[in-house]
Formats: structure tokens, C-alpha cells, sequence
């Protein structure tokens, strides 16, 4: 073998080696950095659970993710969603999260011209992680505690993993949710759903109504018939929408 032959060899298993470990290099200086202070935030461990978590195993990580999964959002937006992460912290997580390709930013064409974070497509691939953790984390649920905050983002990513795709075959509608200062789509076809922050275009129905109201009419609580009867949500368009989106989307988690 010559020499630029042996040269070669190893400059193609060096930049092979460099893209296999790229994900994990600020994750790797970050951890350098806090086991010099004192606290470790890796396992050092090679094992692909023990390295996914040394990434997103922080606190409050999984929920920025969760909130973006239903599009991007500005800095003060995921502020409010994640109330008592503190400003600093909040900085902090989203500058790791982009250290490690899971969440990029971009500026919105006039006249938003705002800043916002989103995911990537590895931030993306999060979200059956999110699925299983949400279905397995439900049986530990029971009545919302006192000062427990009550996430309209978290109950639309819960609505994916409780979706009845059995019972949707059938069904092409598209409902606009306007809840607190928030509109959501949420659109169904051909057995799948998607939802997101964001106004539809056309919407076969358009539901006005608080979190709480949400959360009762999806785990049963409360009916569509008495919520109307009560006026707790606001109904538009397709007179039977409620009935079916209820039961489509029934959190029925186990």
C-alpha cells in the first residue's frame, strides 16, 4: 500500500467516525463541562438509551419538544406554555437542543418577520417517543392537582396517540379549535389525523372553548349535549361535530 493510498484510507475513516459522532459532540462538551463543576449530565454508558437521554434526559427538555410538535413558536410563546421554567432555563434548553440539530430557528417572511423555533427532522422523530411516553404516563394521571397548568399544546399531541383510527375510516373533516388566545387545526382523512398551532383554510367546524373544557368533554367527562347546554364551548358549522370529534378523539390511553 503507498503512502497517499494509506492517507486515503485514513482520511475516509475519519470523516466517517466525524459524521457518525456529530449529533453527539455539544452533548459530549456539555457534559465535559458540568462533570468539571461537579455535576455529571452524561451516564457514560454505550448504550443508545443512555445516549438519547444524556440529550434530552434534561428537565423541561421532552416538553419544549412536545410544544413544538405542533409547529413553531416564538421565544415568549413557549414561555407561557411552560409556565415556571424561568427565562434563563428556557434559553438555555433551546441553545442545547440546536447544539444538537433537534430544534433550529427561522425567521417568518414579512410582515410576521418574527423569530421562531422549530423542529428538525431529527426533532421530528421525537414524536413516537412522545406517543409512547404520553399513552404510558396517562394511567398515572387522575384529577388535575391545584396550580397544575392545564397545556393546550400538550392535550394536541395527546389527541394523536388517543386518535380511533378504527373509528375514523369514514371520516374527512377538518375542525378549527380557538382555545384562550390559541387556534389549532385539526384535520382527519383516510384513517389518520394531524393537528397543529395554526388557522385552517376551511373548516367544517369551529369549536370555542377553555383547556378545562377540552380535557372533560375528551376523557368523558363532560358531554357534548351538557357542554353546549351549559355554554361552556361554542359550536360552528356541521351541527353533529362535536359528537364525532369527541369520540374520535377519546383519551382512552391504556
Amino acid at each position: 500500500m503507498t503512502a497517499n493510498t494509506t492517507k486515503t484510507t485514513m482520511t475516509s475513516k475519519t470523516t466517517k467516525a466525524t459524521v457518525r459522532t456529530g449529533t453527539t459532540k455539544a452533548s459530549a462538551r456539555r457534559s465535559d463541562s458540568a462533570d468539571a463543576r461537579g455535576g455529571a449530565r452524561s451516564y457514560h454508558q454505550f448504550c443508545a438509551v443512555a445516549r438519547g437521554l444524556d440529550v434530552i434526559g434534561e428537565r423541561w427538555t421532552l416538553l419544549i419538544v412536545r410544544d413544538l410538535l405542533t409547529g413553531p413558536k416564538r421565544y415568549t410563546d413557549l414561555l407561557a406554555g411552560l409556565p415556571g421554567i424561568g427565562t434563563n432555563l428556557l434559553a438555555n434548553r433551546l441553545r442545547e437542543l440546536e447544539e444538537e440539530h433537534i430544534v433550529q430557528r427561522r425567521v417568518l417572511p414579512p410582515p410576521a418577520a418574527s423569530t421562531v423555533y422549530e423542529l428538525t427532522e431529527i426533532g421530528r422523530g421525537l414524536e413516537p417517543v412522545l406517543m409512547a411516553l404520553g399513552r404510558w404516563g396517562h394511567r398515572l394521571l387522575d384529577a388535575p392537582r391545584d396550580g397544575e397548568f392545564l397545556s393546550a399544546n400538550a392535550y394536541l399531541v395527546a389527541m394523536r396517540a388517543a386518535f380511533q383510527h378504527s373509528a375514523a375510516t369514514d371520516i374527512s373533516q377538518t375542525y378549527e379549535l380557538h382555545i384562550g388566545s390559541q387556534v389549532f387545526e385539526v384535520s382527519v382523512g383516510n384513517g389518520r389525523c394531524t393537528t397543529r398551532e395554526g388557522q385552517p383554510a376551511a373548516a367544517d367546524a369551529i369549536f370555542t372553548l377553555d383547556v378545562k373544557t377540552l380535557s372533560e368533554l375528551l376523557q368523558g367527562e363532560l358531554t357534548p349535549a351538557a357542554a353546549r347546554k351549559a355554554r361552556r364551548v361554542q359550536a360552528e358549522g356541521d351541527p353533529n361535530a362535536l359528537e364525532t370529534f369527541t369520540s374520535i378523539f377519546a383519551l382512552r390511553l391504556s
